[in-house]
């Protein structure tokens, strides 16, 4: 799927928004700049979130407990080793959606659906790619 600007990365992340379960897992990959943050905008704002929402590269961990369900929205970009994840307590968010960049930082979650964002420097545009595990395979709203 392309992306022509950060307002379509914005919708893309409202569509899938409206499909999510509790439990799920989203991975978001890409080089830094490509829109993940972006999207994860989008995706939240479609889930009900009113306000900022920042890039949780410093923080890590940014959770947003008053949506429903709840999104935990994790950046990790600076994990160092995968040891460091057991501290934040991903593993353990059956009744939330867990949105991760960066999880190529972790080595987990092969149950998620993984998606990755490539921008094209000549174009502007972003190409969206999902990797659909089967428990997506019905409702992944990408091709």
């Amino acid at each position: 799927m392309i992306l022509a600007d950060e307002q379509a990365t914005m919708a893309a992340g409202a569509l899938l928004a409206k499909v999510v379960r509790p439990g799920d897992v989203i991975t978001l990959s890409g080089p830094l700049g490509a829109g993940k943050t972006s999207f994860a905008r989008g995706f939240l704002a479609a889930m009900g979130h009113e306000g900022e929402v920042p890039s949780p590269s410093f923080a890590i961990v940014q959770p947003y407990e008053h949506l429903d369900p709840p999104v935990w929205h994790a950046d990790l970009y600076r994990i160092e080793e995968e040891g460091e994840l057991d501290e934040l307590g991903l593993d353990d968010l059956a009744d939330a959606v867990l949105l991760v960049e960066w999880p190529e930082q972790a080595g987990r979650w092969d149950h998620a659906l993984a998606l990755v964002i490539d921008p094209d420097p000549r174009t502007g545009t972003r190409r969206l790619t999902a990797s659909a595990p089967e428990a997506w395979k019905e409702r992944c709203p990408f091709p």
